[in-house]
């Protein structure tokens, strides 16, 4: 592939991840994509013949935003270290929202993504556990150890299907309708009565400075 072929080939997968984010999956036409992109539609065929090898495309680059936050320890600082896992979890739902919200308009997921979700979950409940285990280790957060398993399993539910569920009521998902903040939020009221006010406080504030505006996809 030539130089210019690659970096047709990377615009018209950030144009395809900005429109399905902001408009959904199912509303987006190739015809749309193209012309979004400056191209003529035929053009856009060449590098993808269809709109789930595009999909297929951005799984690949979903997979790795995912595996990179999965890296993220409860070290140092708890607080911190839970607002950072807040962050990498953030960048998930804020690069591909329609991955967690149009699931009805492209039914299953591509391969790669559709493959590793079982164990992807497995590891994040085991992940939000290890966080909230350090922050209760710490003295900040007041909760039996024997059931910080389930506290994990609930937030990793409602952090997982929050925008499904604002969708579902009709509220806007889109780019720039702080959807994403507020399942982050929300998920925080699980158990931010047991924290102390100070680490409350901190995570709220994170929340507040994480960065909304979805940023480009690398090549």
């Amino acid at each position: 592939m030539t130089v210019r072929a690659k970096g047709t080939r990377e615009r018209i997968v950030e144009s395809a991840r900005h429109l399905f984010n902001e408009q959904g999956y199912g509303a987006v036409t190739t015809a749309a994509l193209a012309a979004h992109c400056g191209l003529a539609e035929g053009n856009l065929w060449y590098h993808f013949r269809t709109k789930r090898s595009l999909l297929d495309a951005l799984g690949e680059r979903f997979a790795q935003t995912i595996e990179a936050r999965l890296r993220l320890a409860p070290e140092g600082d708890p607080v911190g270290a839970y607002a950072r896992m807040l962050g990498g979890i953030m960048a998930e739902f804020r690069d591909f929202r329609f991955l967690y919200r149009d699931q009805h308009s492209f039914g299953e997921h591509p391969e790669v993504v559709r493959g590793k979700v079982p164990q992807w979950i497995a590891k994040t409940y085991d992940q939000i556990e290890q966080h909230l285990t350090a922050l209760v280790v710490d003295g900040q957060l007041d909760w039996p150890t024997e059931r910080l398993g389930d506290l994990a399993v609930n937030a990793t539910i409602i952090l997982r299907y929050g925008l499904d569920h604002y969708r579902e009521l009709g509220e806007a998902t889109g780019e720039g309708s702080q959807a994403v903040k507020r399942t982050l939020a929300r998920h925080l009221t699980l158990f931010e009565h047991r924290l102390t006010s100070e680490s409350a406080l901190r995570l709220k504030s994170a929340l507040q400075c994480i960065e909304t505006v979805p940023r480009p996809l690398s090549p």
